[in-house]
C-alpha cells in the first residue's frame, strides 16, 4: 500500500507586516487579478482596442467575480444557513453564537462563472460595442489563469480538501482538524499559532497530530490542472486561427475547466448544497455539468459557423 508523504500542512495566515496582515487568499486574488489585466492589455493591443476601455473591463471583472462567487456559495451552498442570516452574506463578520470577524468565507466558482458573463453581456454593449462572444472568448484566458491562483489560495487557506488517502499524495491538514479554539484548548497554549505549531512539531503532542488523517489536496490537483487549460487557451488564442472562431475559445474554456472540476469532485469532500436532494453526484459536479454542456453548443457552433457572432 502507497503511504502518504506525511506533510502536515500547518501555514501562516500570511506575510505579518507588522501593522498589517497581508493574507495569502488576499494576495492570490490580486496576484489574478493583476496578472488578467496583463494579458487583457496584451489582447487589447493586438486587436488594436483603446486601453481606456481596459479599466472597465478590469472593475467589472472584479466586481462580478467577487459578488458572483459570494452569491454562488450562498444560494448553490449554504442558504439553509444565510436565509437566517442575511446581513452576513455581504459582512465579513458572524453574529452567532458570537460576533466575530469572519471574512468572506465561501466563494463558488459557478456564482462567479455566472457573474462574469453577465457582467461581459453589459461592457460588450454599452462600453466595448464588440459583440458578447468576441470578448467572452478573450476574458476567459485571464479567467483560467485567475483560477489557478484561487486555488492556491483555498491551499493556503487548508480549505476545499479531499477525502482521506493512503495515496503517496495526502496530505494533514492541521487547520482543517482542529479549529483555532481547538488547538488552543488542547495544547493550552493561548497563542493559536504556537498552538498549530506545537501539534505539529513537539512530540508531547504526538497523540494530538495522530488524529490527523491525511487527505488529498483537491486545490492543488485544480490548480495544476488550471495550467493546463490556461496554456492551451494561450496558446489557441496567440498561435492559431481560433479567437476568429466565435465562441470557440469560450466553449472550450467551459468544457476544461468544468470537467476537471466534475473529476477532481470525486475525490472532494462535500461543500453541502444540493446533492443531499439530487443524489449521485455532488454539488460541484451537478452545477458543473450545464455549464460543461453549454461548452459543447458553442464549440460545436462555432465548427459550423467560425463568424457566427453573438
Amino acid at each position: 500500500m502507497t503511504q502518504p508523504l506525511n506533510i502536515v500542512w500547518n501555514p501562516s495566515e500570511g506575510i505579518d507586516l507588522g501593522f498589517f496582515m497581508i493574507r495569502y487568499y488576499s494576495l492570490m486574488f490580486v496576484i489574478a487579478f493583476g496578472l488578467g489585466w496583463f494579458l487583457m492589455k496584451k489582447i487589447f493591443e493586438r486587436e488594436h482596442e483603446p486601453l481606456d476601455k481596459l479599466d472597465s473591463l478590469f472593475v467589472w471583472t472584479v466586481l462580478a467575480t467577487l459578488i458572483g462567487a459570494r452569491l454562488g456559495h450562498v444560494f448553490f451552498y449554504d442558504w439553509e444557513y444565510f436565509r437566517n442570516h442575511l446581513l452576513e452574506i455581504f459582512l465579513p463578520v458572524r453574529f452567532e453564537p458570537k460576533f466575530e470577524f469572519t471574512g468572506f468565507q465561501g466563494l463558488a466558482s459557478h456564482g462567479a462563472a455566472i457573474a462574469i458573463v453577465l457582467a461581459m453581456y453589459y461592457y460588450s454593449k454599452i462600453i466595448l460595442k464588440r459583440p458578447l462572444l468576441w470578448i467572452l472568448d478573450r476574458v476567459v484566458i485571464p479567467v483560467a489563469s485567475g483560477a489557478i491562483f484561487v486555488r492556491i489560495g483555498n491551499f493556503m487557506n487548508s480549505e476545499i480538501i479531499g477525502h482521506e488517502t493512503t495515496s503517496a499524495f495526502g496530505i494533514r491538514f492541521l487547520h482543517d482538524k482542529f479549529s483555532k479554539a481547538e488547538a488552543v484548548n488542547a495544547t493550552q497554549i493561548a497563542n493559536p499559532k504556537e498552538a498549530y505549531t506545537a501539534i505539529a512539531t513537539d512530540p508531547k503532542f504526538a497523540d494530538l497530530l495522530a488524529q490527523v488523517p491525511a487527505k488529498h489536496p483537491t486545490q492543488l490537483y485544480e490548480a495544476f490542472c488550471y495550467i493546463f487549460v490556461f496554456a492551451i487557451l494561450y496558446f489557441l488564442y496567440w498561435k492559431t486561427n481560433a479567437r476568429l472562431k466565435s465562441g470557440y475559445l469560450f466553449g472550450l474554456f467551459l468544457v476544461l475547466l468544468f470537467v476537471v472540476r466534475f473529476i477532481v469532485e470525486f475525490v472532494k469532500e462535500s461543500q453541502g448544497g444540493i446533492e443531499e436532494e439530487l443524489g449521485l453526484f455532488s454539488t460541484g459536479q451537478w452545477l458543473s455539468i450545464p455549464f460543461i454542456i453549454i461548452g459543447l453548443f458553442f464549440i460545436i457552433r462555432a465548427q459550423r459557423n467560425p463568424l457566427a457572432a453573438s
